[in-house]
C-alpha cells in the first residue's frame, strides 16, 4: 500500500507537525531545536525564526504567516540514538500562539492567556475557511478558537484527557482530536464559528496493545491520519471509524510524532530520530485552508 518513504531530510531536532509551502518546501518545527525550520526539496535546512519555548504543530493562516504553537518547551534525554522529552523545561510558565513571517523570521506573540488564566502546554493548529483556528492545549486538557488577526480566543472544549492533534474534515463539518493516553479520536461537528457539538469518538483502541497518540492530520479521502507512537508510524483511520492500513518509519521510532500534506505527498515527522520522510499518499493529500 505505501511506496517506500525516502529521507528528505535528517538532523532535525524532535521535529513536529509540519507545513509545506507554495514551492513544495516543508517548514518544519523543532521542539528542541526552538526552531521553524525550512526543509527543501533538494534536504538543505534553513532556519526560519527561533523560539524560547519549543515549537510544536503549525498552519498558515490568511495572511501568510504561519501560526507556530508554543509548548514553553521541555528537557530532553537520549539513549540508542533516540531523543525524547523527558519532562518541562527550565522557565517554562506556560505556552503560547506565536506568528512568523516567513520572509523576516519575526516572531509575534498571538496570545498567552484565555479568559484571564494562563494557558498550557500548545500542540496542535487547523484553521478553518473563515480565517479563525482551533489550538489544542495538551497541559489544560482544553480546544480554543481563536481569530489571530483580531488577537481574541476563547474555549470551545474542555475536560479532555492529554489532547494532542487535531484536523478537520475535508468540507470544515467534523473536527477531531487525538488523546495521547486514552487511545480515543474524539469528534466533534462543527455548528458554527467554533461552536462544537459532541459526537460518538470516531475511533476507541480495543485495548490490546499499548497505544499512545500523538498528532494527526486529515487526508484527501477524509481519513483520519494519526501518529501511532508504539507502532512507530501513522494508523489511518476512515471517516466512519474503520483502520485501513498504517505506515511504519523504515527505522523504528517510537516518537513519531505528526505528518502534513504537500499536494499528494505525505511527510511524516520522526521526533526521535530526527528525520522527516517524505512518500507519496495513497488517498492523496489534503489542502488545508490557506496553504499556499
Amino acid at each position: 500500500m505505501f511506496d517506500t518513504a525516502r529521507t528528505l531530510a535528517s538532523g532535525l531536532r524532535f521535529p513536529e507537525g509540519a507545513s509545506v509551502g507554495a514551492d513544495g518546501s516543508v517548514f518544519v518545527p523543532e521542539i528542541e531545536g526552538r526552531a521553524l525550520t525550512r526543509v527543501f526539496a533538494d534536504g538543505r535546512k534553513e532556519t526560519v525564526a527561533e523560539f524560547a519555548g519549543g515549537a510544536n504543530g503549525c498552519a498558515f493562516g490568511p495572511d501568510g504567516a504561519i501560526y507556530v504553537c508554543d509548548s514553553g518547551g521541555f528537557e530532553f534525554s537520549g539513549d540508542n540514538g533516540l531523543r525524547y522529552p523527558s519532562g518541562r523545561g527550565e522557565g517554562n510558565t506556560g505556552g503560547a500562539l506565536r506568528r512568523v513571517d516567513i520572509g523576516t523570521g519575526a516572531v509575534e506573540t498571538v496570545f498567552t492567556e484565555c479568559d484571564g488564566q494562563r494557558i498550557g502546554g500548545l500542540n496542535d493548529i487547523v484553521f478553518d475557511t473563515s480565517g479563525s483556528c482551533y489550538v489544542v492545549d495538551t497541559t489544560q486538557g482544553r480546544l480554543y478558537y481563536a481569530d489571530p488577526g483580531a488577537r481574541t480566543v476563547r474555549v470551545a472544549a474542555s475536560g479532555l484527557h492529554v489532547p494532542n492533534g487535531a484536523g478537520l474534515s475535508p468540507d470544515g463539518s467534523r473536527l477531531y482530536v487525538s488523546e495521547t493516553f486514552t487511545g480515543r479520536i474524539r469528534a466533534w461537528d462543527v455548528v458554527g464559528a467554533g461552536k462544537l457539538v459532541e459526537r460518538p469518538d470516531l475511533y476507541q483502541h480495543d485495548g490490546s496493545r499499548d497505544i499512545k497518540w500523538d498528532g494527526l492530520a486529515v487526508d484527501g479521502a477524509g481519513n483520519v491520519c494519526v501518529a501511532d507512537l508504539p507502532g512507530s508510524g501513522i494508523r489511518v483511520i476512515s471517516p466512519t471509524g474503520e483502520v485501513l492500513g498504517a505506515f511504519v518509519t523504515p527505522v523504528e521510532d517510537p516518537y513519531v510524532t505528526n505528518l502534513c500534506f504537500g499536494g499528494d505527498n505525505a511527510y511524516v515527522s520522526s521526533g526521535g530520530r530526527g528525520v522527516l520522510y517524505a512518500l507519496p499518499w495513497p488517498w492523496g493529500g489534503l489542502r488545508l485552508n490557506f496553504q499556499p
